[in-house]
């Protein structure tokens, strides 16, 4: 049974600070923040879920059945992660490229402490809440000593993975698929990264986010793994019996110049290849979608739809389906994971190129990050944009991608990577 009480701190952004500083104690944290984009869909402006009372940590075997027994049987909120990876467990695939993260393919934690903003309240709920806990807790992050923005530790230098000739044969190689009719699009992705390099993780979230805004900005601390991430994509949301899926294909560059600025969006908007890219991608979401939608639910709301972030304009469409009331939260996730933006048409075919071609194993990159509510409802996030970092190997890394088609041209793409990893390198170099 969870202790609710509310709080309208006098500065709520203030607040927020102090509530991330005094969430680093824990050894499980999960911060989301829409960073003010609130729209139709968003519950919460930010939610903060700390300290964990159960958990579930598991391998991609039997991930979605396992993840389904705790959802049902916690019966309460749980906050976590899913890889990438765990399309081995619903297909026949497998991930053998290199991993210096060593994130686990799945975990879920149901917090003690939980923060839900809206607006300028904040709704506080505690787990097995000790007298006085709240109170007690609220003045300690009221009081929290604000610490200077830190210098990372060591000068980072980031290598790639992928070099850039070795990217163009590659692509070639994934060009030669698409024409012989084996995928009509895939998401390539290719890693950068730093060894032997230590950051501090709240203070480079903070710049990160700083910079780019997004609406589903998020920290994760998991033990001595971090994730950092400026995501300006939802992956999938389940509200009473309405499911959306808002899959992202189309990235252009923002520019200082106003007219420019709008120009750039415009051309983005008309770009056939972009568009295209963006109408595969729906097609593939609605078919995911339409295995546990009621009969004719699956509707496109929006399609093709250009967004600017502070950091790039983005292509993004909105596909909405009706589930029946009884239909499990887990098996709607488990139908459409991974999400398409991050895979390609066919699905299966392209995950499996993919694998052959790329050099790193995704883990958390691509994968998502999010919450059930105790009612069945979920939210969920795509993991792109974001910095991960495994403080006791003290490897950083991230990762940028993008779609491959019939269209594409080698080094608009390799630029098209850039713009998409600039924030990132900025965030870690400076």
């Amino acid at each position: 049974m969870r202790t609710t009480q509310n709080h309208q701190p006098k500065n709520i952004e203030n607040f927020k600070q102090n509530l991330l500083l005094w969430s680093q104690q824990f050894d499980d944290i999960l911060w989301l923040d829409s960073n003010n984009h609130t729209d139709q869909y968003s519950n919460y402006d930010a939610v903060l879920a700390v300290d964990a009372f159960t958990t579930l940590r598991t391998d991609f075997f039997d991930a979605f059945e396992k993840l389904k027994e705790y959802q049902v049987a916690t019966n309460d909120w749980i906050f976590g992660y899913l890889t990438y990876d765990l399309k081995n467990t619903t297909e026949q695939l497998k991930s053998e490229n290199f991993d210096g993260l060593e994130f686990p393919d799945l975990y879920f934690f149901q917090p003690k402490k939980l923060f839900l903003f809206k607006d300028n309240h904040v709704e506080i709920q505690y787990l097995k809440m000790v007298d006085n806990e709240i109170e007690q807790d609220l003045e300690a992050i009221t009081n929290v000593s604000q610490r200077a923005i830190e210098k990372p530790l060591n000068s980072i230098k980031i290598k790639l993975r992928i070099h850039k000739d070795e990217y163009f044969e590659k692509i070639t190689r994934m060009l030669a698929h698409i024409h012989r009719g084996d995928i009509y699009e895939a998401n390539f992705c290719q890693e950068f990264y730093a060894e032997n390099s230590e950051i501090h993780p709240i203070d480079t979230f903070n710049k990160l986010n700083k910079i780019s805004k997004p609406p589903f900005a998020s920290f994760l601390k998991f033990e001595d793994k971090y994730m950092m991430s400026a995501s300006p994509e939802r992956y999938i949301k389940k509200e009473g019996t309405t499911v959306i899926s808002q899959p992202i294909k189309g990235t252009a560059k923002r520019s200082k110049n106003n007219s420019e600025d709008k120009k750039l969006a415009e051309v983005l908007s008309k770009d056939p290849k972009e568009r295209s890219e963006n109408i595969m991608i729906v097609d593939l979401v609605r078919n995911d979608l339409s295995h546990t939608a009621t009969k004719g639910s699956v509707v496109v709301k929006e399609l093709c739809k250009v967004y600017s972030f502070l950091q790039v304009h983005q292509m993004i469409s909105t596909v909405q389906s009706t589930v029946k009331p009884e239909t499990n939260a887990v098996d709607i996730i488990k139908s459409t994971f991974p999400m398409g933006s991050m895979t390609g048409v066919p699905k299966i075919s392209a995950m499996n190129i993919m694998e052959n071609l790329e050099e790193t194993k995704r883990g958390l990159y691509s994968g998502s990050v999010g919450y059930f509510m105790p009612n069945g409802d979920f939210d969920f996030n795509v993991i792109i944009r974001s910095i991960l970092y495994n403080a006791s190997k003290k490897y950083i890394s991230y990762s940028v991608g993008g779609a491959i088609t019939a269209k594409s041209d080698p080094l608009k793409e390799y630029e098209e990577c850039l713009i998409k990893a600039k924030a990132m390198r900025e965030v870690l170099e400076n």
